[in-house]
């Protein structure tokens, strides 16, 4: 079986923030699936990493994640997709997304 290589044309379309969700940056690990966040609306939410993600991606600090509210007034929502870092340079190129947000956590 041979490989595919990624190119410039091979790569995948990147996950956009939609209306709903937001671009963040997790601040610390709490424990059992969640996460403390600082989204761009500069808000801090508590993220709960959904099942499927679970043990399939791992997820540290100073990552850039893709987050879904709830829209409770606890402030919780889901973490929806895990930016790679060069789709964290790419959001960064593009203007969604400014460098002094990852170095502010």
């Amino acid at each position: 079986m041979s490989r595919e290589v990624k190119g410039s044309e091979g790569e995948l379309p990147l996950p956009r923030p939609e209306e709903g969700t937001v671009l963040c940056v997790v601040k610390r690990i709490v424990g059992a699936g969640f996460l403390e966040v600082f989204c761009t609306d500069d808000e801090t939410y508590m993220a709960r990493i959904p099942g499927k993600m679970r043990r399939r991606v791992w997820i540290k600090e100073r990552d850039v994640v893709l987050f879904l509210p709830w829209g409770t007034r606890d402030k919780k929502g889901e973490v929806v997709y895990r930016y790679e870092r060069d789709e964290v340079r790419r959001l960064i190129d593009m203007g969604l997304m400014s460098e002094a947000m990852l170095e502010g956590v």
